[in-house]
């Protein structure tokens, strides 16, 4: 009888090993077709800036995106999320990976891993994503992929996985660059308060390996990044500024017919490509970069520093005084604070 007890037992056992638990792994997987994107953005942006360390004998080309995908797998997600990357292109560098998980908050970075044979990067959300709700994130990187001969030439290929609702596809031409090439044509195009030419499109129900392509040509002379010409200018009625000059002229052309103060996740229509200008130029790092910065200075200013004397003081103070306006300045472009905050904030630096 007892023979028979643990016999019964076993087979239990046996069945729940290899039933259940297979299952919670399939639970886990990460399927991307049930996972299509309700919104993507794709901003492709040559010599836009540098990571640290980086040659300035090589171009850098910096592609975010901006994704909002609906859970449509039937059940609640606690697994990790996967995205196609150009992993194997030269130099490929991944810099960031962030979340969205309140709206009107900034983003949060996550931990992430880069698979360079299989081409994804891959990141966990902080929390599981409910079924038929949506999780809004940014992955940025950037390769050494821009070709330089008579002039600097580039490939774009989209790697979709999922079907996409609404696209865009913006590309930045490098600050002072000139003979810009597109191919296929763009759609529309604009320049922001910088002068800096922006060529945008945009798509409704794009299915899963579209495979879009783009070839982007231009001639630059110098290694200047875009961000330090811009940081070498300023925007017009700076300690007033009325607003952004990129915003207005987007509204005039009437591809938008309302600024917002936020992220383009989660807007839809023909206002997509308008917000888009508003922060053409300055791109979402461009905050979470000048926050690790800040903290690296924090770092370094409790070591042990030689005494200053009052012209160091005073010629050190004028250098962050005219550092905090260029931060502000990109945080009203980026939307990071509104017109009245910049204003407040100007006026204390004054």
């Amino acid at each position: 009888m007892l023979k028979n007890k643990l016999l019964a037992l076993f087979v239990i056992v046996s069945f729940l090993t290899n039933f259940i638990i297979p299952k919670a792994s399939a639970e886990t997987a990460f399927q991307a077709e049930k996972f299509p994107f309700k919104e993507m953005q794709v901003q492709v942006m040559p010599e836009f800036d540098y990571p640290e360390g980086w040659s300035r004998e090589t171009p850098s080309l910096l592609v975010g995106q901006y994704g909002t995908i609906t859970n449509k797998s039937g059940q609640d997600y606690d697994g990790k999320i996967e995205i196609p990357v150009p992993a194997s292109e030269k130099g490929f560098e991944a810099f960031l990976v962030a979340e969205f998980p309140e709206k009107n908050k900034p983003e949060v970075q996550r931990p992430y891993d880069v698979d360079k044979e299989n081409g994804i990067i891959t990141w966990k959300p902080a929390k599981a994503i409910k079924n038929n709700e949506t999780y809004e994130f940014v992955i940025e990187y950037y390769t050494k992929s821009i070709d330089v001969k008579d002039n600097k030439a580039l490939t774009y290929e989209l790697k979709n996985k999922a079907d996409i609702g609404l696209l865009d596809v913006i590309f930045y031409a490098p600050m002072d660059a000139k003979e810009i090439k597109i191919e296929p044509k763009a759609e529309n195009n604009s320049k922001n308060e910088y002068g800096e030419e922006l060529y945008y499109y945009q798509y409704k129900n794009v299915k899963a390996d579209a495979g879009l392509k783009y070839s982007f040509s231009y001639k630059k002379d110098g290694t200047e990044s875009t961000m330090e010409a811009i940081n070498k200018k300023q925007p017009p009625n700076d300690e007033n500024h009325s607003g952004v000059s990129a915003t207005d002229q987007v509204v005039k052309n009437g591809a938008a017919t309302k600024s917002t103060k936020q992220p383009i996740i989660g807007l839809g229509g023909a206002s997509i490509i308008g917000i888009a200008i508003i922060i053409a130029g300055l791109f979402v790092f461009l905050g979470l970069k000048g926050n690790t910065q800040s903290s690296a200075k924090s770092t370094k200013q409790n070591k042990k520093q030689p005494k200053k004397t009052t012209s160091t003081v005073k010629k050190d103070s004028k250098v962050a005084n005219s550092d905090e306006k260029k931060e502000l300045r990109k945080k009203l472009l980026t939307g990071k604070i509104d017109q009245e905050m910049y204003d407040e904030e100007m006026k204390k630096l004054i």
